[in-house]
């Protein structure tokens, strides 16, 4: 049996998404800046596709913007939402993706920044009451913390964020790559100011992601070159991505109370055959429903000595997962998030992450030979 469990990394294409991707592929070829029909053709469907995400999430389609992915959404939030606005502190955490904490660290090391952490505990909870002295005794700030941390599954408040935000005037940058198209997002109640997303994260396909800029922010383009996007982001559209983009989203709301109860009972049953079958074993993060992302499990294993082993053993039984040590060894520093949350680093930890194609047959084949594998070490 070959399981795939690292859906936090990528999901796998969903072939509706696929089935119209290709017919742009196959029959739309123009460019979208060009003036004749061609063009015209192709501008009409990413306009479709724009409007369709922003009825999605409530909000205007002059909010949405394309971008290659997550990681060149957060760098444009962050980068062009502290320069543009003239802002001098940012807050963050240890347990946020490199995408976000190397670009504010990198600003910080330039000297455009002061960068401030708020405390989080040992389950990865953001500690509110420090984040808000940080905003009260700094100036302006811009706070960069994610909806549900990819590691840990923790997700934090964004309503709570949003409010002390608000209140202190900061600018407020949700990560929301985990949870985009996995929970309903109403912009137009969320204080938001940018939210971000990447298709491959809901079934879409690599390569497209979106960034939503609150009418309240204005930003300059992070990268030049040409007109696109209303003049915010130069570089031909990738129509068949945001074309694929907009129909995984479109599917995910349409059946995302069904597949959150299957693969919310497909976490729940692997934390009880692991507790059953696996003696010792633990949970990194929150597990609880309504404290962590449902498709994010990250487990602690008692096998100490298959450390280094254990990613390359399930491998090799046809299992995909993601590794999450916290012991650093050779060219491996181990995960920075279990780190920052004080993980055992004589632990081995492994994230196991769902979606709705995943199965009850996996995770007991999956558990067996988690089982088989700490006994055979023990």
């Amino acid at each position: 049996m070959r399981v795939y469990l690292d859906n936090a990394a990528t999901t796998p294409i969903d072939p509706e998404v696929l089935k119209e991707m290709y017919t742009v592929m196959e029959n739309c070829y123009g460019n979208p800046s060009s003036i004749h029909g061609h063009g015209r053709q192709a501008r009409s469907l990413v306009e479709k596709a724009r409007k369709t995400i922003a009825n999605l999430l409530h909000t205007s389609p002059a909010e949405i913007f394309f971008t290659s992915g997550g990681t060149e959404a957060d760098n444009t939030a962050i980068r062009c939402g502290i320069v543009d606005n003239n802002v001098k502190h940012a807050i963050s955490s240890r347990l946020e993706h490199h995408a976000v904490i190397h670009t504010l660290e990198s600003m910080e090391k330039a000297g455009t920044i002061k960068l401030s952490l708020v405390n989080t505990d040992s389950k990865g909870n953001i500690d509110y009451s420090h984040l808000e002295e940080l905003l009260k005794n700094n100036e302006r700030s811009f706070v960069s913390l994610m909806h549900a941390n990819n590691e840990l599954g923790t997700i934090s408040d964004m309503e709570r964020i949003g409010e002390l935000s608000e209140h202190y005037h900061a600018i407020y940058h949700a990560d929301t790559v985990q949870t985009m198209g996995h929970y309903r997002h109403d912009l137009s109640k969320l204080k938001t100011h940018f939210m971000v997303c990447a298709a491959h994260k809901l079934h879409g396909p690599k390569g497209i992601g979106f960034l939503h800029v609150n009418h309240r922010i204005k930003i300059k383009p992070f990268i030049y070159g040409g007109a696109q996007e209303r003049n915010m982001r130069g570089g031909t559209e990738n129509v068949y991505g945001i074309v694929g983009l907009a129909k995984a989203l479109e599917i995910a709301y349409a059946e995302m109370e069904q597949h959150h109860s299957h693969i919310q009972s497909l976490k729940t049953y692997m934390i009880e055959q692991l507790r059953a079958q696996v003696p010792g074993v633990d949970f990194n993060g929150e597990t609880a429903p309504d404290k962590s992302l449902y498709t994010v499990l990250n487990v602690s294993f008692p096998c100490s000595d298959m450390a280094d082993m254990l990613l390359f053993n399930l491998d090799i039984a046809g299992i995909s997962a993601s590794g999450g040590s916290a012991c650093s060894s050779g060219t491996d520093i181990g995960s920075h998030v279990l780190n920052a949350i004080g993980g055992d680093p004589s632990r081995p930890s492994v994230r196991f992450s769902f979606s709705k194609y995943n199965t009850k047959e996996e995770v007991d084949y999956t558990v067996a030979k988690l089982r088989e594998l700490c006994m055979a070490y023990a």
